[in-house]
């Protein structure tokens, strides 16, 4: 089976939005790919985090995505700085990368900008180079694609190219990965602010779901939703924002078309009825799983410590190869 390498990080807390746009399709990947996912605490590095929160975050994240659907026994599901060849093999490729490479990364531009204006004023080295380890987690593993949306094109498209760069000088050394475009999924946007997409870094989080929130607080934010003025439903992104946005989480929970679906209501009280039913019988068993694995802490660590074993083994034989051929001395 061809090899899939996906990373998310451990701060803030998974939202509607983030499941049915990722941890949804990393589920569904586990059918066709060796799929290899990591809980990339590293990379939340990059700006000051509180130690016990990250800790507490990590281990949160990973029982998430156990209780999502991601199968220790079909996956390798890890935490970042458990395999330690991530960091090693990053420096390599530091060192492979340019400086005007990594100086016109649109990620980094963006939140140093954000740092400087307004912002802590502090802008850490590690977030200017962490492409290089991203380019790591992903070619430590041999990885043939790798999912990524809009955001993330520019960090594959480097990867490939600090890949072939080292390739070229010192010899055949890693596998070039492709990127795999995810099937469409519905655009998940704030219950509040239908203009923006749903989002963990809001003031409030009325216009949120995330993930785990109680369920009957699920009920009263869709029950909330803003719609409009008019009474007709219909999927119109552009005229009706509101209730376009009721109807595409209706059809991703459901897994059907938004526009037939609007043929359904009448009125904007059933569809939000509807909707709040169908996202919670989604997450009912998501959350039932969740609180499970919260309640046996050790037992998550267990498999974690499982997927970092396996995912060592493959790490140390790329990174072997990686020194032997830049010229370490054993």
């Amino acid at each position: 089976m061809s090899r899939v390498f996906s990373g998310i990080k451990p701060t803030g807390a998974i939202h509607l939005g983030n499941f049915l746009g990722a941890v949804q399709n990393w589920v569904a990947m586990q059918d066709d790919y060796d799929a290899v996912y990591c809980v990339v605490d590293l990379h939340a590095l990059t700006v000051p985090q509180d130690p016990a929160e990250l800790r507490a975050g990590s281990l949160r994240l990973a029982q998430v995505l156990l209780a999502a659907g991601i199968n220790p026994d079909r996956s390798t599901l890890f935490v970042q700085s458990h395999v330690h060849e991530h960091p090693e093999l990053a420096w390599m490729l530091e060192c492979t990368a340019s400086f005007g490479e990594l100086r016109r990364m649109t990620q980094f531009k963006d939140k140093s900008d954000q740092a400087g204006d307004g912002g802590s004023g502090f802008i850490s080295a590690g977030l200017f180079t962490y492409p290089a380890l991203m380019a790591a987690d992903i070619l430590l593993y041999d990885t043939d694609a790798v999912p990524v949306g809009d955001d993330q094109r520019q960090h594959l498209e480097l990867t490939r190219d600090v890949a072939e760069r080292f390739n070229s000088r010192y010899g055949d050394t890693f596998v070039i990965p492709d990127a795999i475009i995810p099937p469409a999924g519905a655009r998940i946007m704030d219950l509040q602010h239908p203009e923006n997409k749903m989002s963990k870094s809001d003031d409030t989080d009325s216009g949120t779901i995330l993930l785990l929130d109680d369920l009957k607080k699920i009920e009263k934010k869709i029950k909330r939703a803003v719609t409009d003025n008019d009474s007709e439903v219909r999927f119109d992104i552009a005229e009706k924002p509101g209730v376009s946005n009721l109807l595409s989480i209706l059809g991703a929970v459901t897994d059907q078309d938004p526009t037939a679906l609007a043929d359904e209501f009448d009125q904007y009280g059933p569809l939000k009825t509807a909707t709040a039913e169908a996202v919670i019988e989604r997450l009912r068993p998501i959350q039932e799983r969740f609180f499970e694995l919260e309640a046996d802490p050790a037992e998550t660590q267990r498999l974690l410590k499982h997927g970092a074993d396996r995912a060592q083994e493959k790490a140390a034989e790329v990174l072997a190869r990686a020194k032997q051929h830049i010229g370490l001395l054993p």
